[in-house]
Parts: C-alpha cells; structure tokens; sequence
C-alpha cells in the first residue's frame, strides 16, 4: 500500500483503515477526525460501528417520535456521549467541513429534538470517542494505517454505515478501489 497518504490530516478529515490493520477496535473502519492538532493530539469518532443501544436507552429526549442508534465512537470513554450533524445554527459547534459540524450545546440541540425541529437525519451520536496523543496519529499514517481522505466529509449522512469503509474507498478510485473488495479474510477466498 505504498504511497496511501493522500493528504496530511486535519480536522474534518477522514481515516479509513487499512484493510489488514489486525486491531478489532478499528479493522475496516472510517474515522471523522474531529480535532487534530500535532502538539495536542487528535479525537476522532469511528463513523460505521453501531452499539445495541438507541439515545432513548442513554437519555431522555422529550420527543417520542425522535429516537437515534448509537454508534461506537471508540474504545475511549465509553462512558461519554458525543455527536456530529449537519445543523448550521447550533452554538458552539464547530464546522469541520461545509455540511458537517461537531459537538455544540447540548441543552440547545435538546430543545431542537423536543420541539421537532431536527430528524435523526439530521445528528449522529456516539458513545466514546478515538484519541492519539501528540505526533501518533502521523506515525501511524506514515506507516500506511490509515489513508487520509480530506474531500468525503459531507457524503458521512448519505452513506449508510454498515458499508461506509467499502463505499469510501470505492469512490476514491485507483487503488483504494481494489482494496475495498479485499476479502475480510483471504484464507476463505
């Protein structure tokens, strides 16, 4: 896979792992990267991992009709609850590309949720998140763990999860098309 790194990383970016990583809590996945500073680290959220659980198991949201899976952010504080979407006006979130936003005030998206005013369509949530501490992120790139994808930020809320890795990889072309057929496990092949 030489030559993978399309791009050096940065917030708002895509990672989508290398098909042979080996690390259950990352094989075959695609990572929003949230924040990414080389001094301070990066947090990023695992984008087609599904939990069992719906937000309605995790909180109340005052609107019966709303009610959102939970994907599996990361292996990192399982216990927290973050969210990324495509709402322009909520305070505090931060842009991380035209359509995508993270985070913002919790308490204004939950009035938004109540009065009907978003769809799940509209939010995903997470439980945990993906960290790396200063400079790991860039080491792991340079040594092919992940391709970096800067230009499929807004397509995250028109692919369905379950086949986002194989659909980005796709639509990159070249090379990164061919992996994207690569067996899960070659010896069945």
């Amino acid at each position: 896979m030489e030559g993978t790194k399309l791009t050096k990383p940065q917030s708002g970016s895509i990672l989508i792992s290398e098909p042979f990583m080996g690390d259950p809590n990352f094989e075959r996945t695609v990572i929003l990267l949230c924040n990414h500073d080389d001094e301070g680290g990066s947090f990023g959220l695992v984008l087609n991992r599904l939990s069992n659980l719906m937000l309605s198991d995790v909180m109340e949201t005052y609107n019966e009709a709303f009610d959102a899976e939970l994907g599996v952010g990361g292996p990192v504080q399982y216990n927290t609850l973050h969210f990324v979407h495509r709402i322009a006006t909520l305070s505090q979130a931060v842009k991380l590309s035209e359509d995508v936003y993270w985070g913002g005030d919790f308490e204004e998206l939950r009035t938004m949720i109540s009065a009907g005013l978003i769809t799940p369509s509209d939010v995903k949530f997470f439980l945990g998140y993906s960290g790396w501490t200063a400079g790991q992120l860039q080491e792991e790139i340079d040594k092919n763990v992940w391709i970096v994808n800067n230009n499929a930020t807004n397509k995250l809320f028109n692919l369905e999860a379950d086949n986002l890795w194989r659909n980005i990889l796709r639509q990159m072309g070249g090379k990164y098309k061919v992996l994207s057929n690569y067996p899960e496990d070659p010896r069945l092949n």
